[in-house]
Order: structure tokens, then sequence, then C-alpha cells
């Protein structure tokens, strides 16, 4: 029996590359990359070449291409698909070591190429998440640990947030939405959280005013009394500011009761179960579905 010859039916094909039958039949209809012969009875039967293809597609669509994407460098490929070749595909991890290796050189022009070279592989979601926000977390933790000086820092740290920056105002809002305010908790540094998360509203169509780091408190209430925003959120990553931020907003719930006021971040996700109780209206999730949760419901809040 050859490569060519049918041996798997759909069924079995399904269950060696972990995908529902149903996808297979839509990328074999739309992107004609299977070759699958026909039984007496004129069921499909797929062949080890139609497995190998497979396998591959399937494994990159689980580490963030699209299956177009998948499909446009299989396409591309000369010869059959080894396991050797796909050393030559670009995964986030690598991308991100590299991305890192230039920026702790100061090599701007090369760091700018590679994101972009990781924005035509991948969804933005994956590339701010799994690599500008993942490297902003490592820069971060090497400064603190003195593994590399405050210019290092100071430098890849601007370089990264102003590429997500750049996300984030391109996208357009929708004039329809409520207006909404992100900004991290009291005493903290760190953005990646409140990044991805307002990235996340802004891609709904959220207008969003980012105040990063946090402000004043002082002038929590008169940013609010300026913008009359419908939501407020607050991100907290160091337990010790969680009490603080929650203070923070328990008072701005009871100054401005129309105000919905989410939290979110790895200090809340730390709490215990009577903890995270004691301000359940206030907490976001952690996952996307909790936030479409958190937001429907506060929009439904709104219009009652």
């Amino acid at each position: 029996m050859t490569s060519q010859d049918g041996k798997y039916n759909i069924k079995a094909i399904s269950n060696l590359v972990g995908i529902q039958p149903g996808t297979l039949r839509a990328w074999e209809r739309r992107y004609q990359i299977l070759n699958p012969v026909r039984n007496d009875s004129g069921h499909r039967l797929y062949t080890e070449e139609d497995l190998k293809k497979l396998k591959w597609l399937a494994e990159k669509v689980e580490n963030g291409f699209t299956i177009s994407q998948a499909v446009s460098i299989l396409e591309n490929e000369v010869g059959h698909i080894d396991t050797e070749e796909e050393e030559e595909v670009e995964s986030p991890r690598k991308i991100r070591d590299q991305l890192l290796k230039l920026l702790l050189a100061f090599e701007e022009g090369k760091s700018q190429d590679l994101i972009n070279q990781a924005f035509s592989l991948y969804s933005v979601e994956k590339v701010v998440i799994e690599i500008l926000g993942s490297l902003l977390v490592t820069i971060g933790d090497m400064w603190e640990n003195h593994k590399i000086t405050s210019a290092h820092e100071h430098y890849a740290t601007q370089i990264l947030k102003n590429r997500i920056g750049m996300i984030f105002y391109s996208l357009p809002s929708n004039g329809l939405l409520p207006k909404a305010i992100a900004v991290c908790g009291p005493e903290e540094t760190h953005e990646v959280g409140l990044l991805i998360f307002t990235l996340f509203l802004r891609r709904k169509g959220f207008e969003v005013i980012y105040l990063g780091t946090s402000i004043d408190d002082n002038d929590i209430e008169t940013i609010v009394e300026e913008v009359n925003p419908t939501f407020y959120f607050m991100s907290c990553t160091m337990l010790h500011n969680a009490p603080k931020t929650i203070e923070i907003a328990r008072g701005l719930a009871e100054k401005f009761p129309f105000l919905q006021i989410g939290l979110g971040g790895y200090a809340f996700d730390q709490m215990t179960a009577a903890e995270k109780k004691e301000i359940d209206g206030f907490l976001l999730g952690n996952t996307k579905e909790h936030w479409n949760k958190w937001l429907q419901e506060g929009l439904e809040k709104e219009s009652s």
C-alpha cells in the first residue's frame, strides 16, 4: 500500500488529528488541500499523505495560525512535509526570544521588522498576549532582578508599549457604546493585564480612555466627573495593593451610583472565595467569557 492509497475513513482521520468531521469537510471544500479517494460505497478514504498534511495543519492552528495562513504556508512548501521543515515556521516563543535579544541590543529597526512579521503570522490577540505582553512581563522581571539596566528596561518597554498603543488607537470606537476609563490600581506599575483587557474593549468598539499606571487619588473623582463614563475599570496585580483598590472602588460606587466599576488582575484571582464574595459585583473574572458576561450585564443595567 502506498501513501496515495485510501486507508482512513472520516471518523478515523477525525480521531487521529483531533478535528471534527464537519471541519475536515469544510477545509477540503474550501482549500482543496486533501485528496481522499472513494470506496465502492462512495465513502471518503484518506491517505497517509492526507493524514500527514492534516496533522501539520492542526498543529499550526493550535499554535495560533489561522487555517488560511497555515494552508498558504503548506502550499509554499517544496516537496513533502518533514518534521525538520516545521522549524522554518516561527513559533510565538521563538519570535519572543529573538525579539528580546534584539531589544536588549537596542536594535530598533530589526525589532520592528520582527514584530511586523509576528502580526503577519498570528492574530492580534496572540501577538499582544503571547509575544508583546509576555515580553513586557519578562523585561520587568529581569530589571527587578538586576539582570538588565534601567536603560534596557526603559528602551524595550517603550517600544513594546508603543506598538500595543498603535493597535489600540487604530481600532475604531462605536459612538453608540458607552465610554469607559481603564487605569491601574494605586501603587500598581504592571500594565500588561490592563492593556490586554483594554484592547479587548476597543476591539468590541468601546471608547476607552486608557490612563495606564495609577493616578493620584485626588484626581480620580475629577476625571470621572469630566468624562462621565459608564464604566470604570481598575487592574491590580499585587495582593497588598488590593485593599486600597477595593476602597477606591467602593468610594466611587457610593459617590457615583450609576458608575459601573470592574476590578480585575492577578491580585483578585489570588483571593479566597469568602474575600471574592464580598466584592462579587466588582469582579470582572479572568477570561473573555467572564468579561463578556460582565459587560452584557452592565449594558443591561444601563438601559434599564
